[in-house]
């Protein structure tokens, strides 16, 4: 007697629904995106218990036949692909014809729905229909799921808290609302209004309608295309960062997507303009032909696969740094929000400990830098943190610069803004075809371990090039002869240290241009003046010059803002001069 037997398709409906159906946010997600895929202006979602008590959907879309509405239930039935070719040209949401048949086989459905000339009422238990009738003839369709998982319990065992569920299901409606600005989403749990859109189709009024207004008014529009890709949507400035990757939110072809590569590359965008553990809001809309998109390698259709990805990638990175380059970022002070301002702990500690030593001043010259200047294009880019003439008048607590202009008043952190001028000077000297170099009155030997020795080793022509002069000299130990000028004077061999230890704990698939970056941030955190060290009026009055002349003058290299500002406007709200 043979042992294979095909399944019945009530089983293969709860297999199925084990991969489609895993929260409630999954049933509102399939829902919902089959109501956008009728062509709906107005979706309404009611939960009840974070939706395990009550999940229902309402559309005023297209609706559906009697015919359509009983096929609708069968595993596979779909009216969005056809045959073979249809799967490169996928521009529906869903198409699988899996999500209706596997919520149906672990629950109870009800569905109303009409096509605005025949009305239906089916009513599904376990995936057999009990009811199956005429209804009124309202077009569009209303889908209602009780009893989830009632005849799986282990599945529904494993559901979180109704507090959970509900913030799962929030998060992803507001994701759609953002995706499509067209759709009116409201969103109610146990009568009360969570989310709520227009559906005015513009993107920005969105943002302000899920996030409110202390973030929409800190979002920076970005736009950008090539042959492949064209990008839109809204970034965050620095000052508003979150602590997870949450909102980082994309969208291919009004798709809601997670992909770790375009991740990376919006985080790669913000690189030196925020902490490590500090993530943007991003709301950003890829599209792209059909053909360059594979959005079937999982059945909840968020993981997708992309041709082309390099290219993606270098348009979102360039689009975005673009966009925070060109865009002034000094914070107002009383708007800021505390979530946004904290610093990695070892960042933390390992400047705390290097602000106890004592200062040294940079070989470099403030006409060294103004040369270096003078080498990039001649575009003005952020023209009014040029035009501020920032005067001195005072420091605060050995650290904290207080500076005025006819504007308002504003603090400068001393150590993080020389902290900018010195990476940025590093790295037009680090990018520069012309190098520098001096020779060692002493030179410098290093021993390695034999693991280290053969990491050096095979990157010693970068050391070359950047202006070293180096040796082997004996049994794992290298000998240093001459550096590039622009090595802190005085702590020569510690920064070579420093250099090495960056070759060593790099992984493999070495990235020169990141190599370049770690080392102008290391070495510019040791030639910054430290907290809490006294410098002259002149010394203030240079140091502000110099960074209103940085290219990101707003955030140190480790992301920390170096400047926030207090208007005269907001100077004179806080003490009740002002009582608008």
């Amino acid at each position: 007697m043979s042992k294979i037997k095909v399944m019945d398709e009530n089983l293969a409906n709860k297999i199925a629904a084990g991969e489609v159906v895993e929260k409630c946010s999954s049933i509102v997600k399939e829902l919902c995106e089959n109501s956008i895929d009728a062509e709906s202006s107005n979706i309404i979602i009611r939960l009840e218990e974070g939706g395990k008590k009550l999940i229902e959907v309402i559309d005023n879309g297209i609706g559906m036949s009697k015919e359509d509405a009983s096929l609708a239930f069968l595993r596979h039935a779909t009216s969005k692909i056809y045959k073979d070719d249809d799967l490169f040209f996928i521009d529906t949401l869903g198409f699988r014809g899996e999500a209706l048949p596997s919520i149906a086989s672990v629950s109870r459905v009800e569905l109303k729905t009409s096509d605005g000339d025949t009305g239906t009422h089916i009513i599904m238990e376990g995936g057999k229909t009990l009811i199956n009738e005429k209804a009124p003839l309202k077009k569009g369709t209303s889908i209602k799921v009780t009893n989830l998982f009632y005849n799986t319990p282990a599945r529904l065992k494993y559901l979180k808290s109704d507090a959970f569920e509900l913030q799962s299901c929030v998060s992803f409606v507001e994701r759609l609302a953002l995706s499509h600005p067209k759709i009116s989403f409201s969103l109610f749990h146990e009568d009360h209004v969570i989310v709520k859109t227009s559906g005015s189709g513009d993107l920005k009024k969105t943002i302000h309608e899920i996030y409110g207004v202390s973030v929409s008014s800190k979002m920076i529009e970005v736009k950008a295309s090539n042959d492949d890709f064209d990008l839109y949507g809204y970034i965050c400035k620095p000052e508003i960062l979150k602590s997870n990757r949450n909102h980082m939110i994309t969208f291919v072809n009004d798709r809601v997507v997670k992909n770790f590569e375009i991740n990376k590359a919006i985080n790669d965008a913000y690189y030196t303009y925020k902490p490590d553990i500090k993530f943007p809001i991003v709301v950003l809309k890829i599209n792209t032909d059909p053909t360059l998109v594979d959005v079937n390698i999982h059945p909840t259709k968020q993981d997708i696969k992309l041709s082309k990805m390099e290219i993606l990638t270098e348009l979102i990175v360039n689009t975005l740094k673009n966009a925070l380059y060109q865009n002034l970022l000094i914070p107002s002070a009383p708007e800021r929000i505390p979530e946004s301002n904290p610093i990695k702990e070892e960042i933390v500690n390992t400047m705390v400990k290097e602000e106890s030593e004592e200062y040294v001043p940079s070989i470099q010259t403030t006409m060294d830098f103004k040369a270096l200047e003078e080498e990039k294009e001649a575009t003005v880019v952020n023209p009014e943190m040029k035009e501020l003439k920032l005067y001195p008048v005072g420091v605060a607590h050995g650290t904290y610069i207080i500076a005025e202009n006819e504007s308002g008043v504003f603090l400068i952190d001393q150590h993080a803004a020389q902290e900018r001028i010195n990476y940025e000077r590093n790295m037009a000297h680090l990018k520069s075809k012309q190098v520098s170099t001096t020779e060692l009155l002493f030179p410098i030997t290093i021993e390695l371990s034999q693991s280290e020795f053969l990491k050096v080793k095979e990157n010693e022509a970068i050391l070359k090039e950047m202006g070293f002069g180096i040796e082997e000299f004996g049994v794992n130990t290298f000998i240093f002869k001459s550096h590039p000028t622009w090595l802190l004077e005085g702590h020569e061999e510690e920064s070579i240290r420093r250099i090495l230890d960056l070759i060593i704990g790099g992984l493999s698939g070495f990235d020169r241009v990141k190599f370049n970056e770690s080392i102008a941030i290391t070495l510019a955190c040791k030639m910054s003046i430290k907290a809490n060290m006294h410098i002259s009026h002149e010394a203030q009055e240079e140091l502000l010059n110099e960074l209103c002349a940085c290219d990101n003058p707003y955030n140190c290299p480790h992301g920390r803002p170096t400047i926030i500002k207090f208007s005269i406007y907001d100077l004179e709200r806080m003490f009740k001069r002002s009582m608008n």
